[in-house]
């Protein structure tokens, strides 16, 4: 009974997953995943490079995009799949290890944490990065407890994959590498041997990004847009590892606070009376998933004094460890009545929160902005935003057919990682540039008309408006304040 009982979770978990998804609405990060897809596996590797991510889930919709074309709907479901993935892991990796009620456990939270289900098909790669992070924290665990080929050649594959798809999956990587290295140090030299035959092999697998990676470092100290850690950095770290509240509020912030509350406090009163209580052996897969979450997090605490790279999104990549760690804990503590209203306030959260993102996901303001430039569209027509323009940039991306300019009025010198936008992006540091364009111009605001002020104060009469309109849409609180004008 159990075992279907598990079934059926996985099943209604990946369609409450699945419900948001099916909408071609972009915020700026996924008009850039978009974009990059439509590359080749060689430009990306370039583009890349010159952006703050790894390759290899730009890969991933690019191979989607060889087969199926440029399809959202596509890029959504395979952002999802991994999810779904991670639950049914909960049955078949997570139970034969750690017992019935922590793969019940786990799945449940994979599909009912919010902050799961708001990311479940956003356009990036952090839900790849969670399920491989956890994949080689499994196969860690195994090669502790039964070191195999089989355990070593998965743990290593997943390590690498890891590292090619976030930093925060690398630095994850590397730690559990480190892990694996003292404790056979200290325990098992014998397998010693093994560990560095491993070791060469990921360390070549992932050599020739190293050179890339060294070259974004380089580019992190010149400037990069996340702040300094600060109070209301670790709040919202908070707040977004249980419900995904950040750039949009999926519930209030208040009620998000006391979930993070209750759940974690629920969680550390288990983990606390199991390590009194139950033997060393059964808590080591506690200490060692919460253990590695906040080595990676304090590791990247202590580089952000210097060069500030601590963002809440970016926790995704270690999510799974986190809701195993949930999941095992309130498992071996065992109390049922606890656990039951743990779930069904998890799940009742879960439910306002979805709900809150298939309105603002399906909302009928988010289609208006695009339709209004469709309607009056033609060939050779130029699509211009600036720098704040975050609304520009998904413009550019729904008409790529167009000549897109991007006008870097504040010198960001993001040229080569923002050829991923739109087809052949000019771009200007000085509107003095487009002196001798003469024809139509789409003038794409975020709020206010600034650049279009800009243009008008720059070329006075030579410029004709055509017309103009604001919009809000639902979706990531997205504004758009368009004017279309003839330049002479």
């Amino acid at each position: 009974m159990k075992k279907y009982l598990h079934i059926i979770l996985i099943i209604l978990g990946t369609i409450f997953i699945s419900l948001p998804i099916f909408h071609i609405n972009m915020w700026f990060d996924e008009a850039y995943s978009v974009g990059m897809a439509n590359n080749t596996f060689a430009d990306i590797w370039v583009i890349s490079s010159n952006d703050v991510h790894p390759i290899l889930y730009y890969w991933i919709l690019h191979i989607v995009y060889l087969i199926f074309g440029s399809n959202i709907y596509l890029y959504r479901l395979i952002t999802m799949l991994p999810l779904a993935i991670l639950g049914i892991i909960g049955y078949t990796h997570i139970k034969k290890d750690f017992g019935e009620k922590t793969g019940f456990l786990f799945s449940f939270f994979v599909f009912f944490l919010p902050v799961t289900c708001v990311y479940s098909a956003d356009i990036r790669m952090y839900t790849w990065a969670m399920l491989l992070v956890t994949l080689m924290s499994i196969y860690a665990y195994r090669i502790y407890k039964e070191p195999t080929a089989k355990n070593w050649i998965l743990f290593s594959i997943f390590s690498v994959l890891s590292a090619y798809t976030h930093y925060y999956a690398l630095l994850a990587a590397t730690i559990i590498n480190l892990i694996l290295l003292i404790y056979f140090i200290k325990y098992k030299r014998e397998n010693i041997k093994t560990f560095i035959i491993s070791a060469i092999g990921q360390i070549i697998i992932y050599s020739p990004w190293l050179l890339c990676l060294l070259k974004q470092a380089a580019g992190f100290t010149k400037g990069f847009w996340i702040p300094k850690p600060n109070l209301e950095l670790f709040l919202n770290m908070f707040i977004f590892q249980f419900t995904g509240n950040l750039d949009i509020e999926v519930i209030k912030k208040g009620l998000a606070i006391i979930f993070g509350i209750i759940v974690l406090g629920y969680t550390i009163y288990c983990f606390i009376r199991n390590l009194k209580n139950n033997k060393k052996e059964n808590n080591l897969p506690l200490i060692w998933s919460i253990g590695t979450y906040f080595i990676v997090i304090l590791s990247i605490y202590i580089i952000s004094l210097i060069k500030p790279l601590l963002y809440p999104r970016y926790l995704l990549t270690l999510t799974g460890l986190f809701i195993f760690f949930i999941a095992y804990s309130i498992a071996l503590r065992n109390e049922k009545i606890p656990t039951i209203l743990v779930c069904l306030l998890t799940l009742v959260i879960a439910i306002i929160c979805n709900y809150n993102v298939i309105k603002m996901n399906y909302d009928t303001s988010n289609a208006i902005p695009i339709s209004y430039v469709k309607e009056d569209l033609q060939n050779n027509d130029m699509i211009i935003f600036e720098n704040e323009s975050g609304s520009g940039f998904v413009m550019s991306m729904e008409f790529t057919n167009i000549q897109n300019c991007f006008y870097d009025f504040e010198h960001w010198n993001v040229e080569p990682a923002y050829k991923a936008f739109g087809k052949d992006m000019l771009y200007i540091d000085t509107l003095e540039k487009l002196d001798n364009y003469t024809g139509r111009i789409w003038v794409i605001d975020s709020d206010d008309y600034i650049l279009y002020d800009k243009l008008i104060e720059q070329f006075g009469e030579n410029i004709t408006l055509i017309k103009q309109d604001k919009y809000n849409t639902k979706y990531h609180g997205y504004k758009y304040a368009i004017s279309l004008i003839e330049k002479k």
